[in-house]
């Protein structure tokens, strides 16, 4: 129930031929309190609802609770969301003993790649394959309830 993950942007899209699975997914925030943020999502053809608490000074690790509900539902839910949509395809890329996962943004947010890497501990290494940029673990504003509210299309170049 605890989600360590860094975060970083993505500077080319040779992630994509490395890709092994690729998903849809639209998500809704029901809730974007950085306290207790309340996600709803559709992944492919499953439906999920996640409760996801304040992060650590770093942003690296936070409480997150997540429950399959029905397609269905989540659709329902995601009406009753917040203004700010998410709509993404997720790219699962292995790189050594971890997997990225690559999310290359669409409608707001059009133009904005982010890899994330869940890891077993803070301190613990990983290969960075070339693609990777920047960090941004800790900047909040690319927090996907973040980009619901304040998407990449509004920030000044």
């Amino acid at each position: 129930m605890i989600e360590i993950e860094r975060k970083f942007l993505v500077k080319s899209e040779a992630f994509k031929s490395d890709a092994i699975k690729k998903e849809r997914i639209v998500q809704g925030f029901l809730n974007t309190d950085p306290l207790r943020t309340v996600r709803v999502r559709i992944k492919g053809d499953r439906g999920y609802i996640t409760v996801k608490g304040k992060g650590n000074q770093n942003g690296t690790t936070r409480f997150e609770w997540e429950k399959e509900i029905s397609v269905k539902e989540a659709d329902a839910l995601i009406k009753l969301s917040e203004p700010g949509v998410i709509d993404k395809m997720r790219y699962f890329i292995e790189v050594g003993k971890h997997i990225f996962e690559v999310d290359e943004f669409y409608g707001d947010n059009s133009g904005l790649i982010i890899a994330e890497v869940e890891l077993e501990h803070e301190d613990e290494d990983f290969l960075k394959p070339q693609w990777l940029g920047d960090e941004v673990t800790s900047d909040i504003k690319y927090y996907n309830s973040q980009l619901s509210k304040n998407p990449f299309k509004t920030w000044k170049k």
